[in-house]
């Protein structure tokens, strides 16, 4: 048995990330709408059943919108730290509010959901681990820069959600003033495709069997250009290039180093199926 993963949308217009096991999951930042959620899981054949809480990295609106609704909704616990929560101002029913502190993981049944601080132009942003069965996934988008903190995290995961948002020359010969240009390159910005592809050749162990490249820039970023940069240095890990339109498929790794495995986009397995890997 081992976890699942899936990007639900993953860009400027909505970030939604499911990790999960057979029986429980979490999803780390909800900023597309509810409806678009469960219409995204349910051909994706995950359920929202098993969802058991969900973790806000921070209050930008592309990763929260969705927030309220989800979690009034199933009753979900919201995972914010008292200042993400202030910058949010989104109404969350207050027996659902959940803190968490750095490096000190919050345990949802079966996983192990660990927070780290994260450089970006936020209150209190947060980048997250999740554990369960012997398996790492970690969610690394909206990164200034590569701290310690990131690949010392990063060397854990079998997979990783990682930020590869910009080509710098895209983003400096093109049309964004000057401001944002720096903005977005700065060490409270985002991390760029040499950022992160430095990331991934120097600090991935073994261990790193998928690596889903995240939040692209519409305007600055290509996926074509983002995926031929990494294919080329992947090795034996397995790259994909989350959209900002649609969900991903969704994938599997298993304890022991067994390869990513596709699950049908229609339906996860059950408990039956699971027992034969």
């Amino acid at each position: 048995m081992g976890l699942y993963f899936s990007s639900l949308n993953s860009g400027s217009n909505g970030n939604c990330y499911y990790v999960g096991n057979s029986e429980e999951a979490v999803l780390v930042d909800a900023g597309i709408s509810c409806r678009e959620t469960e219409k995204r899981m349910k051909r994706s054949g995950l359920e929202m059943e098993k969802v058991k809480a969900i973790f806000v990295s921070h209050e930008h609106s592309d990763h929260i919108t969705g927030i309220p609704a989800l979690s009034k909704k199933y009753q979900l616990p919201v995972y914010i730290t008292s200042n993400t929560l202030k910058g949010s101002k989104i109404p969350i029913e207050e027996h659902l509010i959940r803190s968490f502190e750095a490096d000190k993981p919050v345990t949802i049944g079966k996983l192990a959901v660990t927070p780290f601080v994260k450089s970006h132009d936020a209150a209190d942003p947060h980048s997250f681990l999740i554990s369960g069965n012997g398996v790492n996934v970690g969610v690394f988008t909206d990164i200034g820069y590569s701290c310690k903190r990131l690949t010392r995290y990063f060397k854990q995961c079998h997979a990783a959600f990682l930020e590869s948002n910009y080509c710098e020359d895209m983003l400096m010969n093109g049309s964004y003033p000057y401001y944002l240009k720096q903005r977005i390159s700065g060490d409270d910005g985002h991390l760029s495709n040499t950022q992160a592809l430095e990331l991934f050749t120097k600090h991935r162990s073994s261990l790193l069997e998928h690596l889903i490249l995240s939040h692209l820039s519409k305007n600055n970023n290509s996926p074509e250009l983002v995926e031929r940069l990494f294919s080329q240095q992947a090795g034996s890990t397995k790259i994909t290039v989350a959209s900002r339109y649609q969900e991903t498929a969704v994938f599997s790794i298993y304890k022991g180093n067994q390869p990513a495995r596709i699950i049908s986009k229609k339906r996860m397995p059950d408990q039956n199926q699971l027992s034969l890997f």
